[in-house]
């Protein structure tokens, strides 16, 4: 195990130590592609890790990988270990758990939307600062009532319900346009169609499980494949400055500590600050500023020291400057400007030869006991202990299965969150809406029914009224002509009477 008075990073004319009870300091590994970088952060790590300082970083590109085998078997190691009379040297495999946003090449690594917070996740989707006043305000619509924002489609259906209230919502937290809305809604759209809805959901990550140490006491080193989650640079640099933020906010104040709690590597460091508002950027520097209180050490991994702002560049004591390029105006004046952000060695000319350094070769600059950093000096970076490069999908796929977490994160849970409230809410409003109209309905039917039934009872009535009086009128009918018949009858026989008896006495009379 390397001696907690220092560890050994660089040799040149002298041994180029790192402080442990300075680590916290930060720093900063820069230099143009091919020039070293990506060693110079795994010899960092691995030394870390073996005074028991858990690490973690992004591994864009695959190479940091090897650090899970041992190492051995390189020529151009072998040679370098000669050059600085290194040899004998411990080739050895570091502890290593592998995470990845995605699930394939290690355990998934996930937040929630609540978690990530309006502000991350503005900048995730691209938003301007009314698109971020509306998906404030629906964050700040989601607590109030009591829902959880845990995955994207919790954020999408509460963005429905915003929308759909807007008019009572506004009067409250703030005009909410439907046009801010679907802008946020097309950003998640497109993060979606990116896999970046992988990120959010649950199992969320417990930070403390990045804070892990193996039987031996070395710490593990937590590395993130980012070579899929880099075609979303916003995601990744996000994603990284979310897990920053969780550190400050979770971890308790620790003051100085003879070692760090943990080392956090930020590569390509330089997307972080593209771009990015000047209140994200003042986050930035605070989160940088006091997260060193609570124990953690932050490395920025950049080709250019211009990439960080002044204001953060300020606060990183330790300093590996790899070769430069200075062909264009632009690139003089950022050598010169690196230049200036060491502390000058009269034996050194710095502008010259961070042009000239070689492979492997740096410019180092350490923080000494008293917290003043060291004169820069031209030093050559040792080599790691592990193997240089990527490994097998079996190896990492071993490492993966033996991993103290494995299963835990790969279980996904999808409980009730805002998504499942208001589906709940609008099937129940839309089945009373249902009830409604079907109880209207059948009133109508009920209604007509009985509308019917009394005009087949008003017919009825109508018909017997009608047989009643036809029957009354053939009544009197009958009894007028009755009585006709017997007048006329009687009148027959009275004129017959009359006539016979005329004939009977006129011819009588005649007679007579």
């Amino acid at each position: 195990m390397e001696p907690t008075e220092g560890l050994l990073i660089a040799r040149g004319e002298i041994d180029l130590r790192l402080l442990p009870h300075m680590a916290n300091r930060h720093g900063l590994v820069a230099g143009a592609t091919g020039t070293g970088k990506t060693v110079t952060l795994q010899v960092l790590a691995e030394a870390f890790s073996r005074i028991g300082v858990p690490v973690f970083a992004a591994d864009v590109k695959g190479d940091l990988s090897g650090i899970s085998q041992s190492g051995g078997g390189n020529p151009k190691v072998d040679a370098r270990l000669e050059q600085l009379r290194l040899t004998p040297w411990e080739f050895s495999p570091t502890p290593v758990m592998f995470w990845d946003v995605f699930g394939d090449q290690g355990h998934p690594l996930r937040t929630t939307v609540s978690e990530a917070g309006p502000l991350l996740l503005a900048r995730m989707l691209g938003l301007n600062e009314v698109q971020e006043a509306v998906l404030t305000v629906t964050f700040r619509v989601a607590d109030d009532s009591g829902l959880l924002l845990l995955d994207l489609k919790d954020l999408r259906a509460m963005l429905k319900y915003v929308a759909d209230n807007a008019a009572a919502i506004g009067t409250e937290y703030g005009i909410v346009s439907a046009a801010s809305v679907g802008a946020i809604q097309r950003g998640i759209l497109a993060l979606e169609e990116q896999g970046g809805d992988e990120l959010f959901g649950e199992p969320a990550l417990d930070l403390f499980d990045f804070l892990q140490t193996d039987s031996n006491g070395r710490g593990y080193v937590n590395l993130l494949a980012a070579d899929r989650l880099m075609t979303s640079p916003r995601a990744y640099s996000t994603l990284l400055l979310w897990l920053l933020s969780e550190l400050f906010e979770r971890l308790p104040e620790a003051g100085d500590l003879p070692k760090p709690k943990l080392v956090f590597f930020f590569d390509e460091a330089h997307l972080l600050f593209d771009e990015a508002p000047a209140a994200l950027l003042s986050k930035i520097e605070q989160v940088v500023r006091l997260i060193r209180s609570k124990g953690v050490g932050v490395y920025f991994v950049t080709q250019n020291p211009i990439d960080i702002p002044d204001t953060v560049l300020g606060q990183l004591g330790n300093k590996v400057q790899h070769a430069l390029r200075a062909f264009t105006p632009r690139e003089q004046k950022a050598v010169k400007a690196m230049a200036e952000t060491f502390r000058v060695n009269p034996e050194l000319d710095v502008e010259t030869a961070v042009t000239d350094l070689g492979v492997g070769e740096a410019l180092v600059s350490l923080l000494e006991a008293d917290g003043s950093p060291s004169m820069v000096r031209r030093a050559f970076i040792v080599p790691p202990h592990g193997h240089i490069g990527v490994i097998s999908p079996e190896q990492r796929q071993q490492i993966r299965a033996a991993s103290l977490v494995a299963g835990h994160y790969e279980q996904v849970v999808d409980r009730d969150s805002a998504y499942e409230v208001l589906k709940a809410r609008a099937e129940k409003a839309v089945a009373e809406q249902e009830a409604v109209v079907a109880a209207k309905e059948a009133a109508a039917k009920e209604e007509a029914a009985a509308k019917v039934e009394r005009r087949a009872a008003e017919t009825r009535t109508e018909q017997r009224q009608g047989r009643q009086e036809a029957g009354a009128g053939r009544g009197r009918r009958d009894s007028m002509l009755e009585a006709l018949g017997k007048s006329a009858v009687r009148a027959m026989g009275s004129q017959v009477g009359r006539s016979i008896m005329r004939g009977v006495l006129g011819t009588l009379m005649k007679s007579r």
